[in-house]
């Protein structure tokens, strides 16, 4: 009986052995094809997914798909179902046709690998409305160059490029390793907008001769410091024993010859008034770029409108947007403009504020002996500028919503005396006026979605 059980439990363990080995090799077989299954499984399920999007037809043959697609895709849809059909052996032809709807059609705007990331930023702030103007086309442009007027620095600005430049060219292997990198992901999808921004930042940074925070002697300085000397208007004050460099361009003589080529002289970096100089310099720039891409952006608005033909947005937000932007900060940009054009370096000490002016401007404030003119009749032009602010602010938000509540209550009473002449006609049996006005109906409907 021993030797019997020792012989079963040998039997057994055979058994066992071969079983293991065998459930092995299957499933050392199934790894080996276990990415191109999972890849299949996918394929199905994206299919089945999309199928279930559909509708079955009354004739259980054929499935029906209602799909918003761009005008000028229409024939590489109708191309791909027709090899759709070819390569699965159907009898039935596919059939593409117009469906009329009244639902507001989604915005589609077409974008490559180099203006993905620029509409990625103009959609992050809203999607506009079906066959509004893209602003993303403009922000190619007016977002780096902004981007380069506040980081003003061509060692950063090359640090930048260079970065780009080397995802830009090597973003076949780059996008073949696929990470899962957020960090990684949203630097390699914006490298376009990444290269411009150092492009930029490189040309403003020579502008304000700025190289990692250093001044770059390039051309040779333009400043003779020695007329400053002979003058008597060196500055003497001496602080932890170095003495201070104060520049004064009235001085006769410290041109040496030409102004500086490019950019900002490079003495400026070691004179005292460095701040005061470059920074009313970089805020009055700031200011004129701001302001210029804001009404820019307001007459992108305009083309909107003409598009549409909304004249109550042309007149009651357009015009009063215009001249509440341009009464005010297109007055100021004037200002700094006429105080660049008329006072030089001998007639600086005495130039009016500008900030003191434009306060004094929304405070009608005219009598204190500060407040030097720039111009004759600064006071009329100014209070005038006021007023048509102040006016279009109740125009373009007090206005509107009443044409809007007028135009709304006008079709509800529209609707609402067809709705009655319906119920007459019905009450009258009158068949064959209602086929006519339902005829009359659906032609409206027809050309209001035409329009």
């Amino acid at each position: 009986m021993l030797a019997g059980v020792n012989v079963r439990l040998e039997d057994l363990i055979t058994v066992i052995t071969q079983t293991e080995s065998h459930r092995q090799r299957l499933l050392q077989e199934a790894a080996a094809s276990w990415h191109t299954w999972a890849t299949k499984v996918q394929k199905m399920k994206a299919v089945y997914h999309v199928l279930n999007l559909c509708n079955i037809d009354v004739t259980q043959q054929c499935v029906i798909a209602e799909i918003w697609f761009p005008v000028a895709d229409a024939a590489r849809i109708k191309r791909a179902l027709e090899q759709g059909v070819a390569l699965s052996g159907s009898s039935m032809a596919p059939i593409l046709t117009t469906v009329q709807s009244k639902t507001a059609p989604p915005t589609f705007n077409r974008t490559n690998k180099f203006t993905a990331g620029f509409q990625t930023i103009v959609d992050a702030y809203g999607v506009g409305s079906y066959r509004e103007i893209n602003p993303a086309p403009y922000t190619i442009i007016t977002f780096p160059f902004l981007f380069a007027v506040m980081f003003g620095d061509c060692g950063h600005g090359i640090v930048m490029f260079l970065a780009a430049l080397w995802m830009v060219l090597n973003e076949r292997r780059l996008l073949a390793q696929k990470s899962s990198s957020e960090i990684w992901n949203t630097f390699f999808h914006g490298r376009y907008l990444i290269l411009l921004m150092g492009i930029f930042s490189i040309y403003t940074g020579l502008i304000y001769n700025d190289c990692f925070s250093k001044s770059l002697n390039i051309f040779g300085s333009s400043w003779s410091v020695r007329s400053m000397f002979r003058n008597g208007t060196w500055n003497t004050h001496i602080m932890e024993t170095t003495p201070l460099l104060q520049l004064d361009p009235a001085v006769p003589g410290v041109y040496s010859g030409n102004p500086y080529p490019f950019g900002i002289d490079p003495i400026w970096n070691v004179a005292s008034n460095k701040l005061t100089f470059l920074n009313s310099y970089k805020m009055k720039m700031s200011v004129i770029l701001g302001i210029v891409q804001m009404v820019f952006g307001v007459i992108l608005s305009l083309f909107n409108y003409i598009y549409f033909r909304n004249t109550v947005n042309i007149i009651l937000q357009f015009i009063p947007e215009m001249i509440f932007l341009l009464c005010l900060f297109g007055y100021l940009v004037f200002m700094v403009v006429f105080k660049w054009c008329q006072f030089d370096v001998h007639t600086s000490q005495h130039a009016p504020s500008i900030l003191i002016h434009f306060i004094n401007m929304f405070l009608f404030e005219y009598s204190r002996p500060s407040n030097v003119p720039l111009y004759r009749h600064q006071r009329e032009v100014q209070s005038f500028f006021v007023v048509m602010a102040l006016i279009s602010v109740p125009w373009m938000l007090l206005i509107k919503p009443f044409v809007l509540r007028a135009k709304h209550r006008k079709s509800q009473l529209h609707s609402a005396a067809i709705h009655g002449d319906a119920t007459e006609d019905a009450e009258g049996g009158g068949s064959g006026h209602r086929t006519s006005a339902g005829a009359h109906g659906a032609q409206d409907d027809h050309e209001e979605e035409g329009g």
